[in-house]
């Protein structure tokens, strides 16, 4: 059954599937996943690293599996995490089905990438027997080399194509419990291969830009290029890839979502840019605020603005905040001055009426 091709009227919510008790995509809240950096076969690290990405926020987790050994330690690992567990698996179909076995929740292949019609079949048909979903994870570096022939190198319309005959490969195998990505490096390529996608599929889509770097650059691409695409309705999970700690794509992920709207965590924190009429230091000020802030569960909105004239207004949407002036400054709630604070006391000030809140 070509499911690809049966696109219904409404086009702005995907098909939703579950990995482990994770619902992706039919409106469901946009998840945050990450990926070890440890050796999976190392039980014991593995394990003590998704413990922490769990703490940090992390929804689903995935593991490399490039050989046996990692594919057997997938049931230890799984028996002593609480987030669902996702196998990262290329070319051999074997390590598919000892991940099912292992009662992995989620796959992540290219069906053809793992060889015959037959061993395509055997991985969905052991996927469906016990409700696991398979994410085709297309990368811009591992294009086929016809598509790269045909349209000239990684385009955003190859990388769809690639996607899109992976599909095939599955529904083929009367498989539809599917989930795509279409990463590549070069933020615009990617994000039009995703606005592509959601035009013509109902697939939940997982977004990400591959090979984004270290956190510094990392961060800024992939707030572009993920959050871009949420804020246009395109997307029901992510993952931030940065050469760095997994925690830090975790908290990069909860940033965007917050950025988008999509998600209150903790306070949103506003300031300021300075212009010639602030009268005090504030750029200390707004960093001391910040990590002040840090530890807060609080979803409230903190305000530091630096001119008295216009920053209660400005910031009038924000539940509290302060704006300086000349060796003094103002301590106000949703825009209504609540007294005159000496400058040295603003922070302190602030945060005991946080603490109101």
């Amino acid at each position: 059954m070509p499911f690809i091709t049966q696109l219904q009227e409404d086009n702005t919510m995907s098909k939703q599937i579950h990995v482990g008790a994770v619902a992706v995509g039919g409106g469901a809240p946009v998840s945050i996943q990450s990926m070890c950096n440890t050796p999976t076969q190392d039980v014991e690290r593995t394990v003590s690293q998704i413990l922490r990405l769990e703490q940090a926020g992390c929804q689903i987790i995935r593991v490399a599996v490039p050989d046996m050994d990692a594919a057997r330690a997938i049931g230890p690992i799984r028996r002593r995490i609480h987030i669902p567990l996702v196998a990262d698996i290329h070319f051999d179909y074997r390590l598919a089905l000892e991940c099912v076995r292992q009662g992995v929740d989620k796959i992540r292949i290219n069906p053809g990438n793992i060889g015959s019609a037959e061993k395509v079949r055997a991985v969905a048909d052991a996927c469906r027997d016990r409700g696991i979903p398979i994410r085709i994870g297309v990368n811009g570096g591992s294009l086929e080399r016809e598509l790269l022939q045909k349209y000239g190198g990684v385009t955003a319309q190859a990388l769809v194509d690639s996607a899109l005959g992976h599909v095939r490969l599955l529904n083929d195998c009367n498989f539809d419990d599917i989930c795509i990505s279409v990463k590549c490096s070069h933020v615009p390529v990617n994000m039009a291969a995703y606005r592509m996608l959601h035009e013509q599929t109902h697939y939940p889509l997982h977004l990400g830009v591959t090979e984004a770097g270290t956190p510094r650059l990392g961060v800024l691409k992939s707030a572009i290029g993920i959050g871009g695409l949420l804020c246009q309705g395109i997307g029901d999970t992510i993952r931030v890839s940065l050469t760095a700690d997994p925690e830090e794509e975790v908290r990069a992920a909860l940033d965007i979502l917050s950025a988008a709207g999509l998600r209150k965590t903790g306070p949103d924190l506003i300031s300021c840019p300075t212009c010639g009429r602030t009268r005090y230091d504030m750029i200390p000020i707004a960093r001391e605020v910040e990590r002040r802030l840090q530890g807060c569960t609080k979803p409230i909105t903190v305000a530091v603005m630096g001119c008295v004239v216009n920053g209660p207004g400005e910031a009038r949407a924000a539940d509290v905040g302060i704006a300086g002036g000349d060796g003094e400054g103002l301590l106000f709630r949703h825009g209504e001055i609540l007294r005159k604070v000496p400058q040295d006391k603003l922070v302190d000030a602030l945060m005991d009426e946080i603490d109101k809140l």
